[in-house]
């Protein structure tokens, strides 16, 4: 379905369930489309000037078009109640224990994506506003917090392993964004003083997805997708799925680089 319809190759578990969902809506648009239009195309025929020179102030007596308005409202039932709710609601409530996921917070602000991984001891490090620095520590990460100490930040770089729960906490820094990734099938805002969930599981490899679309220089990209600012077009992210086995190796060595002594101090 999902190259009919034109979208990006899915590269999640939770994908088919999304393409399954907009496939019926566009059959059933269609189906409204063709129906509406030759319903017009017989109004116009069928009530022309030439054929009813005099107005008519009985008017239409039948209950055609009742039947049609309660066809219509049970399509947009079956829709909503049928398609839409269960699977929000499975999206929803069906989060992964944080213990058996690789939980990840991206911070958004204007304009890039601030990415904070709690490192080998699985605890997130405290965060300080007092202790924000745009280029230094953009998350104001407290590094002298024990939890904090092997934690691992990326700017507009996240990494996954593939084929284990993902949840990603997102957070805004400024003004309300948008993380979408495509090929995930996730979008999600991103608001100011709230931090808000979102889980997926992708089950494509960056080198597995390049192979199968024939573009060596492949990249799952986050684009923000709501208007965010006057740098919103140069909103990227990118992300990179690896196995199990390279992500760690990129952990390890990523926390151990961040956790060294500042020889500068």
């Amino acid at each position: 379905m999902t190259e009919w319809l034109g979208l990006p190759r899915l590269a999640a578990t939770h994908g088919a369930q999304i393409d399954n969902l907009i496939g019926w809506i566009h059959i059933f648009m269609a189906i409204l489309f063709v129906g509406w239009g030759a319903f017009i195309a017989y109004a116009l025929i069928r009530f022309r000037a030439s054929r009813n020179p005099v107005a008519s102030y009985t008017g239409v007596t039948s209950s055609r078009s009742t039947y049609l308005e309660v066809g219509v409202a049970v399509v947009e039932g079956v829709l909503l109640f049928g398609f839409a709710i269960p699977l929000w609601a499975a999206r929803v409530g069906a989060m992964p224990s944080p213990s058996d996921a690789l939980v990840v917070q991206v911070t958004a602000e204007q304009f890039a994506w601030n990415v904070h991984y709690a490192g080998p001891d699985g605890k997130f490090g405290r965060t300080d506003i007092k202790l924000l620095d745009a280029q230094a520590n953009p998350l104001g990460l407290d590094r002298d917090d024990p939890n904090g100490k092997d934690d691992v930040t990326n700017l507009n770089q996240l990494y996954l392993p593939v084929n284990k729960p993902i949840i990603i906490r997102l957070r805004s820094k400024d003004v309300i964004h948008s993380f979408g990734v495509p090929e995930f099938r996730v979008k999600q805002d991103a608001v100011p003083g709230f931090t808000i969930p979102i889980h997926f599981i992708p089950n494509v490899t960056t080198a597995e997805m390049r192979i199968k679309t024939g573009k060596p220089e492949f990249q799952y990209e986050i684009a923000c997708a709501q208007l965010c600012g006057l740098g919103h077009y140069r909103m990227r992210g990118f992300v990179t799925v690896q196995t199990q086995e390279e992500f760690q190796k990129w952990l390890d060595e990523k926390s151990k680089e961040q956790s060294a002594p500042d020889p500068f101090k």
